[in-house]
């Protein structure tokens, strides 16, 4: 149900301590796959639980504060709930906006700020753990996503306070000497974010060149702010240390070099947790990192639980997004309510 206090919106989970805490499907993650797995569930008939660690929709909320998609509005529409914003490309304030409505929209079945520690199977079942409490569920799925774990350097230094993985807003960096860590989007869209706030920005790629696969409009920025001097670039290079005053930078031939420095940013992507997921009895390809599952229900080799979203490109991480993870719901939903049609 929904309450109100002070102008407040609250959503009130139906499930949970003290109440109902048997359910037909526990959807693990409250990002905009998870709502859409939940919003299906619903349509089904499908007693529901989305359990969230975080706040609503935690990734994107940790998203950089001036980030804009990539997307158009209408590619990150969820349960026919229309995103309608006055700008061509929505913003992460935009995003966080809409899926708190669609989420009052459909009075979702949401626990937020419980953390989910361990699913077993006992009995046919799903015995589901938090830090709260115990749920049991005929089927699991998990819209994780990977924003939790970033690729380490696995370099000395790398714990250093000045040393973050997460980008978030430019002004405290206005006059420090600030390295980035990483040649892709997130970069990129930092370095020059960075750059035009102030900072002295050096952008540290282990590749020979600034990634393809950097938005079309915002690859010209860079090359450009490159060649003119405003962002150092040091290509074909990698930090292998990390100290309080300076980093070390070796190049392609092995020659280091120290750089004076007072932050850094390695932004070099992000993996699922993948000890969580072997956990569970999910089978991974040590190559591609994809955990094992049907690609038109999106089953594991466990049977009845389930992945959404990014999860299911593994180690390629750019192969699936809002856009498209969103999509997923609908298979793996109907293959859950027809193998419960199919036992009743």
């Amino acid at each position: 149900m929904q309450g109100k206090d002070s102008g407040v919106i609250v959503i009130m989970a139906k499930g949970g301590v003290g109440n109902n805490s048997e359910y037909d499907l526990v959807i693990v993650g409250a990002g905009p796959v998870g709502l859409s797995c939940g919003i299906e569930a619903q349509r089904r008939k499908l007693s529901c639980l989305i359990l969230e660690k975080g706040c609503l929709t935690d990734a994107i909320f940790h998203f950089p504060k001036h980030m804009a998609f990539f997307s158009t509005p209408e590619l990150l529409e969820i349960g026919e709930v229309p995103f309608v914003i006055s700008t061509g490309k929505p913003t992460r304030q935009d995003a966080l906006n809409y899926y708190r409505r669609v989420t009052v929209s459909y009075n979702l079945n949401v626990q937020l700020f419980e953390r989910v520690l361990q699913i077993g199977k006992r009995e046919g079942c799903f015995e589901i753990t938090s830090e709260k409490m115990k749920y049991r569920a005929q089927a699991v799925v998990l819209a994780l996503g990977f924003y939790d774990h970033p690729n380490l350097l696995n370099i000395p230094g790398e714990d250093l306070p000045k040393v973050s993985h997460y980008y978030t807003e430019p002004h405290s960096f206005y006059k420090r000497r600030v390295a980035i860590i990483g040649g892709k989007n997130s970069a990129v869209e930092a370095a020059l974010e960075l750059y035009r706030y102030g900072a002295e920005v050096t952008l540290i790629h282990r590749q020979s060149e600034i990634g393809q696969s950097v938005k079309y409009w915002i690859l010209p920025d860079i090359l450009n702010r490159i060649q003119e001097g405003s962002i150092r670039a040091l290509l074909n290079a990698r930090v292998t240390r990390i100290s309080p005053e300076e980093i070390f930078v070796q190049n392609g031939s092995g020659e280091a070099q120290a750089l004076p420095n007072d932050f850094v940013f390695a932004l070099t992507g992000y993996h699922p947790d993948y000890d969580f997921l072997r956990s569970m009895g999910i089978a991974i390809d040590e190559e591609s990192g994809r955990p094992q599952h049907n690609p038109a229900t999106f089953e594991t080799n466990v049977p009845g639980l389930y992945i959404a979203g990014c999860l299911a490109a593994g180690k390629d991480a750019n192969k699936i997004f809002i856009e498209n993870g969103r999509l997923h719901a609908k298979d793996i939903v109907q293959d859950i309510s027809g193998k419960r049609e199919h036992e009743d």
